[in-house]
């Protein structure tokens, strides 16, 4: 069974431990944040108040995991990185919008252990980027708009939007984005044909699917050598294997 340690315990962060709970072959071993754990908090036995690069150095020795799950903040992975990473310990970081330097940081990690950045780690929008890559691949000359949704307290764009827009070729300042209520998210890729359109959408029901696309991350992440990955790489990978297996002989 792998142990895992899981960093971040905001909203996304507890549906994620619920799943990692109910998983037969994992392990929740902790659960590390910045603010101190409340006594009023799920699982208040399994919190740890990590802030610093000794706590985590700390935490990973006295409480050793096979590899870590973080929802907290683009920034955390300066914190463990280089203590998980001495440890051999493989690292998914499922948050939004890293900077040039955090995403340098994590290739650098990946020179000793394994790594996986995805600014949104749930399997539909992955497969939605391959799906939309490929079409415009088959379509170069289409023209292709690019909707996000969210709840009304996230501010900034989102950055699923943003690596659609980059991989697509499009202006993030055209990305049309909406905050409504309680959107968990919502992401829609549209293609405009001279005589049809085609629509590819996604959207988050609830955030415990972070948490089943953040196990299957590492699921897949565990078979690769040391390095650094994405989601969409590792879906199209099995993606294709598995196709690879349905050809006929």
């Amino acid at each position: 069974m792998l142990r895992i340690g899981l960093i971040g315990f905001g909203k996304a962060g507890r549906a994620v431990a619920e799943v990692l709970q109910e998983h037969p072959d994992l392990d929740l071993a902790w659960i590390a944040r910045r603010s101190p754990p409340r006594p009023t908090d799920p699982l208040p036995h399994l919190q740890q108040s990590c802030t610093s690069q000794t706590d985590y150095a700390h935490l990973f020795d006295c409480q050793p995991v096979d590899a870590l799950i973080d929802f907290s903040s683009p920034d955390s992975i300066a914190l463990y990185g280089s203590a998980a990473a001495a440890r051999g310990i493989a690292i998914v970081s499922a948050n939004s919008a890293h900077s040039d330097a955090q995403l340098a940081l994590a290739r650098e990690l990946g020179r000793s252990t394994r790594v996986l950045c995805s600014p949104n780690i749930t399997l539909g929008i992955n497969f939605l980027l391959i799906a939309a890559k490929a079409l415009k691949k088959i379509a170069p000359w289409v023209d292709i708009a690019i909707v996000e949704e969210h709840f009304r307290t996230k501010h900034e764009v989102s950055g699923t939007a943003r690596r659609l827009a980059h991989a697509l070729d499009v202006d993030e300042a055209s990305i049309t984005s909406l905050r409504l209520g309680g959107v968990v998210g919502h992401h829609e890729v549209v293609f405009g044909f001279p005589h049809q359109t085609v629509r590819l959408v996604h959207d988050s029901i609830s955030r415990h699917a972070f948490g089943t696309g953040a196990v299957f991350a590492l699921q897949r992440l565990l078979t690769q050598a040391p390095g650094f990955y994405q989601l969409e790489q590792l879906m199209l990978q099995h993606v294709l294997a598995e196709l690879a297996d349905e050809q006929p002989a």
